[in-house]
């Protein structure tokens, strides 16, 4: 972050300041493992741990000021300010809100069902064409890691693209009321935390809260394939501009997918450019398709934007393709709901050449609630109905329910279900050879990343 004074952090948090306020601060940490000196502590409290608990060692380890919400006699004299709040994540929210006034930059928030962390990439890629821009670290997007996002922003940084997730009401606003974002885009709404939010109506008015948020003048990217875009753009203020593959204000067409990535063609209300986007996935070039809106929106021209996606990466964990003993693991094994493992599986059966075998290894959709076996079997017909050769899934009941759906779509599929991950990999090390192509996908509880760590280690 910027210099600021521990006075302006304390005022910015709404806190009592005990200390010397005129000593200037650059990070705001909650990680009381991985404090340094200078830094501002903030000691949250969670439904497991207290870091009220660390306060003396925190300020050992040299931190300039401590944010808390009570002060115990037993810590003694501090060598260190502290600032004491009512409510230590309130005040995190309070100061990431003040900080972001401060440094004023341009906030391009960012919402969806599917997609927001690999179209944050990208639009991070494209709008680095115009000025120094930031993102949110991996997907740290809930009423933590938005804070956390925005007080990183240094010197220079004119730009953040910032993630907000969200799996109960309410959650949007909090994250908007903090980011006051500038700019909005929605990647999609699909079935992903139905469990919470009841129906995927009440997902989209969740959703639509980035974009009602972005005051006039305001530039707002919809998805033009989406359902819900039109009806959200009626309750927005900015200026909406829709893109998406095939229709839209910003078109991709003409797709031409191959094994490292897809080729197509961007429209730019009749701009064309000849696109490369170097990731696996034809239902990747919709999210290239809104990043390039928004940059094209914010007056980066067609040629650069396409530029930019050209060199684009990926955070770890999506359609990451990783060559471990001959066979080709496409891992996408960061996070999955109904609609992403069937882009993955579309994927997957597209993917290695005519004596290349297709496995997906599956794990199972969390927070889906009373539609999670209907979606299990939904998603195991649509394997079993592709030019797939087996169907593994690892885990509970709920993705037994895939490959015994798969089994029953696709009679010369082999179906397996496995209590483990290690098991499964031991299969995997039997059964493949040289040259197959193989997709792991499942919910973050599923860490379906571990099928490959085991089969890494034989």
């Amino acid at each position: 972050m910027l210099p600021v004074s521990i006075q302006t952090i304390a005022n910015f948090a709404a806190g009592t300041l005990r200390g010397d306020g005129a000593r200037l601060v650059t990070k705001v940490n909650t990680d009381s493992r991985s404090i340094a000196a200078g830094e501002v502590f903030v000691a949250l409290v969670g439904d497991k741990f207290d870091a009220h608990d660390f306060i003396p060692q925190v300020a050992a380890s040299g931190a300039a000021a401590v944010v808390v919400s009570r002060v115990n006699a037993d810590w003694g004299t501090l060598p260190c300010a502290v600032i004491e709040v009512a409510d230590t994540l309130l005040a995190l929210q309070r100061m990431a809100r003040g900080y972001r006034q401060h440094h004023a930059p341009l906030i391009i928030g960012l919402t969806g069902s599917n997609g927001k962390t690999s179209t944050k990439d990208l639009a991070a890629v494209v709008m680095a064409k115009k000025m120094q821009t930031r993102a949110t670290l991996g997907n740290l997007n809930n009423h933590i890691g938005v804070p956390l996002t925005l007080l990183s922003l240094g010197e220079g940084d004119a730009c953040c693209v910032t993630e907000m997730g969200m799996n109960h009401p309410g959650e949007i606003k909090v994250l908007t009321d903090i980011a006051q974002p500038d700019a909005a885009i929605i990647t999609n709404v699909g079935m992903a935390h139905i469990e919470h939010m009841g129906t995927q109506d009440a997902i989209a008015w969740e959703k639509a809260t980035l974009p009602a948020q972005v005051k006039r003048g305001g530039v707002i990217v919809l998805n033009a394939n989406d359902k819900y875009s039109e009806v959200i753009a009626r309750h927005c203020q900015g200026s909406v501009t829709t893109a998406g593959v095939g229709c839209g204000d910003v078109i991709a067409t003409d797709l031409r997918a191959d094994a490292t990535g897809t080729t197509f063609t961007l429209d730019f209300s009749g701009e064309k450019v000849e696109t490369r986007l170097p990731i696996l996935g034809e239902h990747m070039v919709g999210n290239a398709a809104l990043a390039a809106c928004m940059g094209w929106r914010q007056g980066i021209a067609p040629a650069d934007i396409a530029d930019a996606l050209n060199q684009a990466r990926l955070t770890g964990g999506r359609v990451e393709p990783k060559l471990v003993h001959g066979i080709r693991f496409i891992d996408d094994s960061y996070n999955a709901n109904p609609d992403s493992m069937i882009a993955g599986l579309r994927t997957l059966g597209t993917l290695g050449g005519k004596q290349s075998r297709r496995v997906a290894v599956l794990g199972r959709m969390g927070e889906l609630g009373t539609i999670a076996q209907s979606e299990h079997r939904r998603v195991g017909e649509f394997a079993g109905s592709l030019n797939l050769n087996a169907v593994f899934t690892v885990g509970g009941d709920e993705a037994a329910l895939i490959s015994e759906s798969a089994a029953h779509a696709g009679s010369a599929l082999e179906t397996r279900h496995f209590p483990d991950h290690a098991t499964c990999a031991a299969r995997l090390r039997e059964w493949l050879r040289e040259g197959d192509v193989v997709l792991l996908k499942g919910s973050r509880s599923a860490r379906m990343e571990q099928v490959l760590t085991h089969f890494s280690a034989s």
